[in-house]
């Protein structure tokens, strides 16, 4: 009589890969099982765990990071393992995963960015948003990131909660950001910013943003700022008035904008733009720097498909700045031996089951959930529900899984010993976590952060 998988004698055996939020929604769904017993083991290549709470969420947002107390709990499970600074394809291979694990969920997220596709986008002074708040919060890929804030104009393109973000560190005054978690190096180069003006655009108008109220609305609360808003680009067409009248975050958005275009300005030191119907079409550079960028002035239109469209008008502004920031769309990246859709830049994928592109065949055993399963959409509770719909189907397919050759738990840490990776456990990641809050203590912030790989080795190794 054969072991049931998923039962007391044979736990499911479930490699993970990726620590972010849908990562550990997904192992905590696993977890969670009151009729399975399941074993999840978590990679990530990076040494610290949470993703993007840690290295995307804005360092001045710190209740939203408060999730990671969920994403302890769930790490607090005997069933739980992590390994930190393993890289999956170079440490920890596509075969080997099938050879220890009866599934693999793929938790990766959207690692890359959208271009514009424009003249000059290669200038330097020319970042994706993902670059920039991947550098203010301390990502290790990004402490060397060329953030020049000598100039006076910044262009941030795109309208959504990431395009707020970028756009309120910016304008946030030295004072407001030493009470957050930035790197140090940032809050260093950010106290000593040159910047004044902050161009927000938006290649459509103000009833197809993105953000949301609570993140728009901030910018009147900030110390230093003053909001510029045109009257004038707030008038709706008939189309996107219909679009407003049954939304109440678009209703609660135009009125944010109709109350700031009606404040007076105040002469404070800097002003962020929210300039609607606007697309940048070039930039141009001194010296292989951005230094200005051409942009034109759009209407709307309606297409075939209902679909709200921006077209040019063959007007052209320009504004003075020497950095610009895209915010506009996030796609994955392709994987060893992981399917990958280029149209879409996800993980093509039914319910969370992975298929093959081409034939629409599912790969046995293989997962996908968050930003690699759907896109970059939605906010971090959005991968709660997303993740609970691939373990359902997980759970729906495991008496078909084919059995991992080699389950054993101790296995993979013997294969990892083997090649001589420094893997980090939990319990290292702690380690690290009291020693970055216990600094942030003495300086009267959430934590200071350690931004070296290297470092936070040497620090565990003492």
């Amino acid at each position: 009589m054969s072991i049931q998988l998923g039962s007391a004698e044979r736990p499911a055996r479930v490699a993970i890969i990726g620590s972010g939020p849908s990562g550990f929604y997904a192992a905590g769904a696993l977890l969670g099982q009151k009729t399975l017993t399941t074993s999840v083991d978590m990679f990530d290549r990076l040494p610290t765990p949470f993703g993007l709470v840690r290295y995307g969420v804005a360092p001045d947002h710190q209740k939203i990071k408060s999730v990671v107390k969920l994403f302890e709990r769930t790490a607090a499970n005997p069933n739980f393992r992590f390994f930190g600074n393993v890289h999956f394809g170079r440490d920890i291979s596509h075969a080997d995963l099938h050879r220890h694990y009866d599934q693999i969920i793929y938790a990766v997220g959207a690692q890359s960015d959208r271009r514009l596709g424009i003249p000059g986008e290669d200038l330097r002074g020319s970042l994706s948003a993902t670059e920039f708040v991947a550098w203010y919060n301390g990502h290790p890929d990004y402490t060397s990131l060329d953030v020049d804030l000598s100039c006076r104009g910044v262009v941030v393109v795109g309208v959504g909660n990431v395009a707020m973000d970028v756009a309120r560190i910016l304008a946030k005054s030295a004072d407001e950001l030493r009470e957050t978690d930035m790197a140090d190096y940032a809050l260093e180069k950010l106290t000593h910013s040159q910047v004044t003006d902050i161009y927000v655009l938006a290649r459509r108008g103000p009833a197809q943003v993105k953000f949301t109220p609570p993140e728009f609305k901030e910018f009147g609360e900030l110390a230093q700022v003053d909001v510029v808003v045109d009257a004038a680009q707030l008038e709706l067409d008939a189309d996107s008035a219909a679009d407003v009248e049954g939304d109440s975050i678009l209703q609660r958005n135009l009125a944010h904008l109709h109350e700031f275009a009606q404040r007076p300005l105040s002469g404070k030191p800097k002003r962020v733009h929210f300039q609607f119907l606007r697309s940048p079409v070039e930039m141009m550079g001194e010296d292989g720097r951005v230094a200005q960028v051409r942009v034109e002035i759009n209407r709307l239109e309606k297409n075939a498909t209902g679909y709200i469209a921006s077209v040019g008008t063959g007007e052209f502004e320009t504004i003075e700045a020497g950095l610009v920031l895209r915010s506009v769309g996030y796609r994955g990246v392709p994987m060893e031996s992981v399917p990958y859709d280029e149209r879409s830049g996800v993980i093509p994928n039914k319910l969370g089951r992975v298929m093959q592109p081409a034939s629409g065949e599912t790969v046995c055993g293989e997962y996908v959930v968050g930003w690699a399963k759907r896109g970059a959409n939605g906010i971090i509770g959005t991968n709660k529900p997303d993740a609970g719909e691939t373990v359902d189907q997980m759970i729906v397919d495991l008496p078909n899984t084919q059995a991992a050759a080699e389950p054993d738990p101790q296995a993979v840490v013997e294969l990892l010993q083997q090649r001589n990776v420094r893997y980090v456990t939990m319990k290292d990641w702690q380690h690290l976590d009291s020693l970055e809050t216990e600094a942030g203590e003495q300086q009267g912030r959430p934590r200071v952060k350690i931004t070296s790989v290297d470092e936070m080795l040497n620090v565990l190794q003492k």
